[in-house]
C-alpha cells in the first residue's frame, strides 16, 4: 500500500521551535515523529532532539518491527534523557512529549504512541476513529466530569525525561485499510483546530499537502503563541472516499466572496 506524507513546523510567537520531527518510509516498515519540547524548564528542544534522533536511527534499520520493540526504543530513549540529565546540571529537568506512528509496511498494521500533550489521530472514511489521550491534567479533570477546571493546561503528568515507570502509553494494533489517514501533532498544531475542522478539510483536499495547507490557513486567524508542528500520513487513496462534494460544506475554508 502507497505511503506519502507531508510536514509543517513554525515557531509561532516563541522566542525558537523546540518541536522535532522525522519520517521514515522503508521497505518494512515506517515512523512517523512528533517531539515537543517541555516549556519551562532548560532543555527542552535538547530532550525533543535525543528522543526524534533516537527513534528515526532505530526505524531507518528498515527491519521487521513489533509493538514491544517500540515499546522497549522508548524506555531506552527515556533512560537516554535521564542519563543526559544526569550529565548536565542544567538540563536536570528536560523532558519532551512525543506522538509517534509505526506501520509494519509487509503485514500492513500500525500503532501509535505518545507521551504528554503531543496527539496521533486517526481517520477512516473521513471521520476520527482513534484520538490519544493527553496525559495532562487538564485531560484528568475532564475525565472526571470537570469541563473547565480553569487549570493550566500545558501542565503534564507524563513526558519522556520525567523519571516516570510507563513513560508513553502504546496503543492497539491496527490493521489498515486503502484510505487511513494519520495526523501526528504537537499541541500547538491540535488546539487551533477542533475535530470537526480537521474532518472537514480532509473531505476538501486530493493530498496530505494540501490537507495540512488548509488546516493551517483554516487557524490562521488565531494567535500562535507555541511552536506548531505536524505530520500528514495517507495510506492509499483517502480521497477517492473522502473528497467533499459540497461546495456548502466547504465555506468555513473558503475565502469570502466580494
Amino acid at each position: 500500500m502507497k505511503i506519502t506524507f507531508a510536514t509543517t513546523s513554525e515557531t509561532g510567537n516563541r522566542a525558537s521551535n523546540q518541536d522535532r520531527l522525522a519520517t521514515f518510509v522503508g521497505q518494512q516498515c515506517a515512523g512517523f515523529i512528533v517531539c515537543d519540547g517541555v516549556a519551562g524548564v532548560s532543555g527542552g528542544e535538547t530532550a525533543a532532539r535525543l528522543a526524534c534522533e533516537a527513534l528515526y536511527a532505530s526505524l531507518s534499520e528498515d527491519r521487521a518491527i513489533t509493538p514491544q520493540q517500540t515499546v522497549n526504543w522508548l524506555a531506552d530513549i527515556n533512560q537516554l534523557i535521564l542519563h543526559e540529565q544526569q550529565n548536565n546540571p542544567a538540563l536536570h529537568q528536560m523532558s519532551t512529549t512525543l506522538a509517534s506512528l509505526f506501520i509494519d509496511c509487509q503485514q500492513l498494521q500500525a500503532w501509535w504512541a505518545h507521551a504528554g500533550d503531543s496527539r496521533v489521530y486517526h481517520f477512516r472514511r473521513g471521520q476520527a476513529q482513534h484520538i490519544t489521550r493527553d496525559h495532562s491534567l487538564q485531560q484528568q479533570f475532564q475525565d472526571a466530569g470537570f469541563e473547565n477546571p480553569g487549570i493550566n493546561t500545558n501542565l503534564l503528568y507524563n513526558a519522556l525525561g520525567t523519571g516516570t515507570a510507563h513513560p508513553a502509553s502504546i496503543s492497539e494494533v491496527l490493521t489498515l485499510e486503502d484510505g487511513d489517514v494519520f495526523l501526528v501533532c504537537s499541541d500547538g498544531f491540535w488546539r487551533r483546530l477542533s475535530q470537526a475542522e480537521m474532518e472537514q478539510a480532509l473531505r476538501m483536499v486530493t493530498s496530505p499537502e494540501e490537507w495540512l495547507a488548509l488546516m493551517m490557513q483554516a487557524a490562521a486567524g488565531q494567535q500562535k503563541q507555541d511552536n506548531l508542528s505536524a505530520v500528514a500520513i495517507w495510506m492509499g487513496s483517502p480521497q477517492d472516499i473522502t473528497l467533499l462534494q459540497s461546495i456548502a460544506d466547504s465555506a468555513r475554508f473558503l475565502p469570502p466572496r466580494h
